[in-house]
């Protein structure tokens, strides 16, 4: 069931003055760093990459392109931000030493080198990936924690966009060992959708803050590794990696068979010391198409059906003080819509992320209202409207727009606003 849940959220000038010497204080109270993260070999641009003011629980992303907007209140500026990816060496820079815009930052491979004694301290890599989720306790979150998150999801028919959702998101984030639900609350939200491209076979797409936040597998370890299901899967070591210039064990694993329902490939990284897990890196298995028709759409017309073609998943958890914390995740789908009497599919992708950017120990028993909380089955684009100006993010840390989606904002408002104007001449008589 959970499974399924996964697959399938002034009227005077005074007081105007006022507002604007409000508007003003509110944005001299923050800095704003911009720029790109490349491989310093390569010059590619780094997808992915945290960026963390050092000492804080401030954070940000770069995006598909490289690129990142920091925002730092002004109290933080003495400190330095701590650039970090998988794979790569860590950069501590101070924030003194960073523009305002177009900073470059290089990070460079890490060489890692593990000897066969810290390898064969484990009977196998299945030991290995056993003894993570009996230290979860541990190693992950194990008290309440009020976070922060930006959240994105874009659906495309084939490569046009026809949907973008941005939001700023509440996640009251309850402990790993709580069979309690984490909540999440909508705080700032707009969307822009080309309706008459997303809805031509009425297929409602299951997405959502709530699909990114399942795939905490250390929180929802249901929904991928169970005492019931850890050994229905064949592990292998791969070659060792490095996180914030930790060492890090990399542990393929593959479905023995197809007994189960719905089975994974991937990758996790586990940190060597802590043995805490880093990262997951996986896909959903879906050589059996009568198995995985329909699985990724909350809502259809009977006379469609939908074929699964990729469905990755990505998460991320970052370390403080010895705990390590969900901090991003993201996920992929691609399928194709059948429907009767149409010689043409018809091709449609959804991609969500969701980057925490701020957190704080719940010590206070902060609680989400429950007229305020999304359900678990919210379809994303449903939940919210309107397509509000940018500036209002404020001080809020979000993934910077990669070039391709502002494009895309603004051909979609363009057709947004054609339709209205032809739908008004067609209502005022005029052809």
């Amino acid at each position: 069931m959970k499974t399924t849940l996964f697959f399938k959220s002034l009227a005077s000038t005074f007081i105007i003055a006022l507002l604007v010497t409000f508007t003003l204080t509110a944005q001299e109270n923050y800095s704003e760093f911009s720029g790109k993260v490349v491989d310093g070999k390569t010059n590619k641009t780094l997808e992915a990459v945290s960026l963390n003011v050092n000492e804080t629980n401030v954070s940000t992303i770069t995006n598909s392109e490289g690129e990142f907007v920091l925002k730092v209140l002004n109290e933080y500026l003495d400190s330095k931000v701590v650039v970090s990816f998988l794979g790569y060496n860590t950069r501590v820079i101070p924030l003194s030493e960073l523009s305002k815009e177009n900073n470059k930052i290089e990070l460079f491979k890490a060489v890692t080198e593990l000897s066969e004694v810290n390898i064969s301290a484990f009977k196998d890599a299945e030991s290995l990936v056993r003894k993570v989720f009996d230290k979860k306790s541990k190693n992950h979150q194990d008290e309440s924690v009020y976070m922060t998150a930006f959240y994105r999801e874009t659906i495309k028919r084939r490569n046009k966009s026809v949907s973008l959702t941005e939001a700023v998101v509440n996640i009251l984030k309850y402990p790993n060992r709580s069979s309690v639900r984490d909540a999440i609350s909508l705080n700032k939200a707009r969307k822009s959708t080309d309706y008459k491209r997303l809805d031509t076979v009425s297929v409602k797409l299951q997405g959502g803050p709530f699909s990114a936040i399942f795939l905490d597998i250390m929180k929802y370890p249901e929904y991928i590794f169970t005492d019931a299901t850890i050994n229905s899967y064949n592990y292998s070591f791969d070659s060792p990696s490095n996180v914030n210039n930790r060492n890090v064990y990399v542990v393929n694993f593959s479905p023995k068979n197809n007994a189960l329902n719905y089975s994974y490939n991937g990758k996790l990284f586990i940190d060597v010391e802590s043995l805490a897990l880093v990262s997951a890196d996986y896909a959903l298995d879906l050589s059996n198409k009568s198995r995985s028709k329909n699985l990724l759409v909350k809502k259809k017309p009977s006379n469609v059906i939908v074929y699964p073609l990729e469905a990755n998943y990505k998460v991320n958890y970052k370390e403080k003080e010895g705990k390590w914390y969900y901090s991003y995740s993201n996920l992929f789908l691609k399928f194709k819509v059948n429907k009767k009497r149409e010689i043409f599919n018809k091709v449609y992708s959804l991609s969500s992320e969701m980057a925490v950017t701020d957190w704080e120990i719940n010590s206070t028993d902060r609680k989400i209202k429950s007229k305020d909380k999304l359900r678990p089955s919210v379809i994303i684009t449903d939940a919210i409207s309107g397509f509000s100006d940018p500036d209002f993010w404020g001080k809020y840390n979000l993934i910077e727009p990669d070039k391709s989606i502002e494009s895309a904002i603004e051909k979609i408002k363009k057709n947004i606003e054609k339709q209205k104007e032809k739908e008004e001449r067609t209502a005022n008589g005029n052809p």
